[in-house]
């Protein structure tokens, strides 16, 4: 029997489960940094930030809702088997052992141990950090519960009170101009965090999560929706609080030109000493620790249904976690570097995937959204090698471009291109 009616205890364990998973290394570092380089002009800064963040991330679940499909296929399977599945596989990648879990064990060695215990070994900690994040998820049906039930208070607590504590007696002044267009720091520091992708990966999870509180059919969609919802307002208020938090720095000399990683660390010895340092170690090992958990879990299930079942689930979270564990001893700076010009390639085909996904009732042309896809992908691919140096340069007079938005008019006009190409599948 189908469970219609909804308690408010349900979808605020599942609400603030997703709220925990989104809420890892990339968010927890990048909004304190963005305020410092955006000083009076913050605001705008943390608004497209989270706009690029979980304004998206919350489209990309909506998107999904409207067509009725739970899963990442919703979004990109208009592509065809072929290109589907790649950018599935690339997708999971990014947010899994390539760059996303990495940087969880990473980030919390640098923000959590090594200001406390400098010489304990990053091997050995690391180590440490995956055997743990194996150990629980290792049974993905008890994944959500651990997280929202246990995890998320102590995360939420803690980042309240440095927050409530910033704001009460300031750091200092915010009287410095932006030293970086708040519009596009704010936007590609949101498409650091991985969030919209991981979306299109998590939503999995808490419908697995919902369906096991007895929630189906119509009530499924309810739960979801309402559920990331509350996700998204405790993402608005933590990440407007540590962009303010970087912001009132702008003025400390002493804490110019430090790494985002740096920058945390120093806020929280101003505003709480060495205990606050203890206390950010607590935060940071439990932001990740559920990140990782939650990112492991999806990476697991979605590679044991790509093959049918023959990479079983356990099998492959025990690769996942080894290889996670190899490459986060690279560190953080460098595991950001090597992520920017693969998000910034992703990202814009998914984005336009993702919007036209609202529209899939009126589109029966499946090759508008390929063409637009590619056109997107295939301008953010410019923009790169103009960055190595290569004579692709030109998409920087794109209209928009100074704002990192360049792919946004090649993906229209690959739109209505693909509107006149006749579509056999």
């Amino acid at each position: 029997m189908e469970k219609q009616q909804q308690k408010f205890s349900d979808i605020l364990v599942i609400g603030m489960a997703l709220f925990a998973m989104f809420f890892g290394a990339g968010n927890l570092i990048f909004p304190p940094l963005l305020g410092q380089e955006s000083g009076t002009s913050w605001i705008i800064g943390f608004l497209f930030f989270f706009l690029f963040d979980v304004g998206l991330a919350l489209v990309a679940i909506l998107a999904l809702i409207n067509k009725g499909e739970f899963s990442i296929h919703g979004i990109t399977g208009v592509m065809g088997k072929i290109p589907s599945t790649i950018i599935n596989c690339l997708t999971v990648l990014c947010i899994g052992p390539l760059l996303a879990i990495p940087r969880t064990a990473a980030t919390t060695y640098e923000i959590g141990i090594q200001p406390l215990f400098p010489s304990f070994n990053t091997w050995i900690f690391s180590a440490i950090f995956f055997a743990i994040v194996l150990a629980l998820t290792i049974r993905p049906s008890k994944v959500v519960d651990i997280i929202g039930q246990f995890l998320t208070p102590v995360l939420v607590i803690g980042l309240l009170a440095m927050i409530i504590k910033g704001i009460i007696t300031p750091l200092g002044p915010i009287d410095v101009e932006a030293i970086n267009n708040p519009v596009q720091s704010g936007t590609y520091n949101g498409y650091q965090t991985l969030d919209v992708l991981a979306s299109m990966i998590f939503i999995m999870i808490i419908t697995s999560s919902a369906e096991g509180k007895g929630y189906t059919n119509h009530a499924l969609p309810a739960v979801v929706l309402k559920s990331s919802v509350v996700a998204s307002i405790g993402l608005f208020v933590i990440y407007g609080g540590l962009t303010y938090l970087g912001a009132t720095t702008c003025n400390l000399p002493e804490m110019q030109g430090m790494n985002q990683t740096a920058l945390l660390v120093a806020i929280t010895k101003a505003c709480f000493g060495n205990t606050g340092v203890i206390l950010l170690g607590v935060i940071v090992l439990f932001a990740c620790l559920t990140t990782a958990i939650g990112l492991t879990s999806s990476t697991g299930s979605f590679f044991e249904e790509l093959t049918n079942g023959k990479a079983s689930y356990k099998v492959v979270v025990i690769i996942v976690a080894v290889f996670s564990w190899l490459i986060s001893n690279a560190g953080v700076s460098t595991i950001i570097q090597v992520s920017a010009p693969l998000l910034m390639l992703v990202y814009p085909g998914v984005l336009v995937l993702i919007i036209l996904a609202f529209f899939h009732n009126k589109i029966k042309n499946k090759n508008i959204y390929r063409v637009a896809a590619y056109f997107a992908i295939a301008t953010s691919a410019c923009e790169i090698l103009a960055g190595q140096g290569l004579p692709t340069g030109f998409v920087s007079s794109f209209p928009l471009a100074p704002w990192g938005f360049a792919w946004i008019v090649p993906a229209i006009v690959g739109g209505i291109i693909g509107k006149f190409i006749p579509c056999k599948n």
